[in-house]
């Protein structure tokens, strides 16, 4: 069985160019952990829910954004007032972000027809959870751990 047999041929994807936040919805909307990238019709990366996390890092882990604890909260306007400020300057900062500052570039694909078995190969390997589909650099499906679970539950000949 090969890769287009089972492969989603309309994936969810945004564009290089649109905001953080228009990715976040979409992942939210569509339940799905990642998607796609393209710059017009070319395939230039994949964004994740693991990318956007990052952006959520504490300061003492990465320098990014501190999310404060229910507990902190209180002691703000008392203790911490500068760092509740850095907060909400990280916020406007991720707010003017676009997909294409967080996005995973040069994204592992697979062609439409290559078998399933190698498509589960390469998954398992980079431990990633879909890969796009591509003939040349256009993007022409996406294929899932679990579709790849489904082609091998279809009782077809591998």
């Amino acid at each position: 069985m090969l890769v287009k047999d089972i492969m989603n041929r309309n994936p969810v994807s945004c564009q290089a160019s649109d905001p953080i936040a228009e990715a976040a919805r979409l992942l939210r909307e569509n339940r799905i952990s990642g998607m796609p990238v393209l710059d017009g019709d070319e395939l230039v990366g994949v964004i994740s829910e693991s990318d956007l996390l990052r952006l959520l890092s504490t300061e003492d882990d990465r320098g990014g954004l501190w999310l404060p604890s229910p507990f902190e909260i209180f002691e703000i306007p008392v203790r911490d007032v500068i760092r509740w400020e850095r907060m909400k300057r990280s916020l406007d900062e991720i707010t003017k972000m676009r997909v294409a500052d967080v996005m995973s570039r040069k994204p592992i694909t697979v062609s439409p027809d290559a078998s399933i078995e190698e498509a589960a190969a390469i998954m398992t390997k980079h431990r990633i959870n879909r890969l796009p589909v591509v003939e040349g650099s256009r993007l022409v499906g996406i294929v899932t751990r679990g579709d790849i679970i489904s082609g091998l539950g279809s009782g077809e000949d591998l």
